[in-house]
């Protein structure tokens, strides 16, 4: 297995952790990938997957440190690849650039591309695994999660008052949160697949959920309405942008078929699905998720409301919970978060993730324990 991790291979684990997310939003569906190239105590080459299909971190990192690479330890945040895909192997490129040590924090599970720190290995090279093992996977925690679960990896994300509140008062539009944890939420939508809302938050905010930020995506989210009754109005921003940014309705089977033809024709794909159990009058959340995984949806960024949270949430679908409190009270007549009561068992357990302040704002961020 290796010598164990010293302080300094954690340090610069966290540099290529670091590193790695510069890529974000630009390589999804593969994985945010750093590494760090030291030799005898200093750095001689860094480097990230930047964008999907291009060379991966430890190509960049390896030419940045040139012949230097010669006798130097390598720090990589994912194992290094072993297959041909849209570009060589990583290993060869190890293996040509005579590195000693190869430090990684986390194992690649992907059936294809595993198996890179066994070849390492079977070439002489020293390899250390598992530094920084846990930021590395929660980090890419969509990655993992599509490969080893197989079902969309579900982020909820609410803009809420210190006494967990999404608005003022039902139905009416509330800017909750200021300009820096706006331009986060973009920042964020641009690493998912898809976004999220239901069709109650349609008709009282007329969002238009597209990504306007910094990062732009390599492939804009789909924005996607749980609404069972195709009711989305055809002069809401969403219809009227269709062209630009695609948009999904998920209905019920019985939803009226003129309303779906209209949004049809308007642009809108309509998907059905059934409802959530006998009698129910809304949407099985894991049946809508099944059918997104289906058509290649492989994360998604949920925005409210209260029902569709509080929904995935019930169904134990949501891997991670992202909210931002503003500094505001809105009492008994504001939008509760969270209207329903959730399991208290080991299973409905979480574990804080990040925090961080935006302006007024603060963000903290809880991960499933699973």
């Amino acid at each position: 297995m290796g010598t164990e991790p010293t302080a300094a291979d954690r340090a610069q684990m966290a540099r290529a952790l670091e590193l790695a997310e510069r890529g974000w939003g630009r390589v999804h569906p593969n994985p945010l990938v750093g590494a760090v190239v030291v030799r005898d105590g200093a750095v001689v080459g860094e480097g990230y997957h930047a964008e999907y299909g291009g060379p991966h971190a430890e190509v960049v990192a390896l030419r940045e440190a040139g012949d230097r690479a010669r006798g130097a330890t390598l720090y990589v945040t994912l194992e290094p690849c072993a297959h041909h895909g849209k570009t060589p192997p990583c290993t060869d490129a190890i293996l040509e650039a005579g590195v000693r040590r190869v430090v990684i924090a986390a194992g690649d599970p992907s059936p294809d591309a595993g198996g890179g720190a066994a070849r390492l290995r079977a070439a002489g090279i020293e390899v250390v695994e598992g530094v920084e093992r846990e930021r590395a996977r929660s980090q890419n925690a969509a990655f993992f999660h599509a490969v080893e679960r197989g079902s969309p990896y579900v982020v909820l994300k609410y803009a809420l008052s210190l006494d967990a509140r999404l608005s003022e008062a039902p139905g009416r539009p509330t800017a909750v949160t200021g300009a820096a944890a706006l331009r986060e939420t973009h920042r964020l939508r641009a690493g998912y697949d898809a976004i999220l809302v239901g069709i109650g938050t349609v008709l009282a905010d007329d969002p238009l959920l597209t990504v306007r930020g910094a990062v732009v995506p390599r492939v804009p989210p789909v924005r996607i309405i749980l609404d069972t009754q195709a009711r989305l109005p055809l002069e809401s921003r969403l219809v009227r942008s269709v062209d630009e940014t695609p948009v999904w309705v998920v209905c019920r089977d019985t939803a009226p078929v003129a309303r779906r033809n209209t949004l049809e024709a308007a642009g809108v794909r309509i998907l059905e699905v059934g409802s959530a159990g006998p009698g129910g009058s809304g949407l099985d959340p894991g049946a809508v998720l099944d059918r997104l995984r289906a058509e290649g949806i492989r994360s998604v960024f949920c925005e409210g409301g209260g029902r569709v949270g509080a929904a995935l949430l019930a169904g134990d679908h949501v891997e991670r919970l992202t909210l931002f409190y503003a500094p505001r009270l809105f009492g008994d007549g504001g939008v509760p978060a969270f209207p329903a009561r959730f399991g208290t068992g080991p299973a409905a357990g979480w574990h804080r993730r990040r925090v961080a302040v935006f302006g007024e704002d603060t963000l903290i961020e809880f991960d499933r324990s699973r």
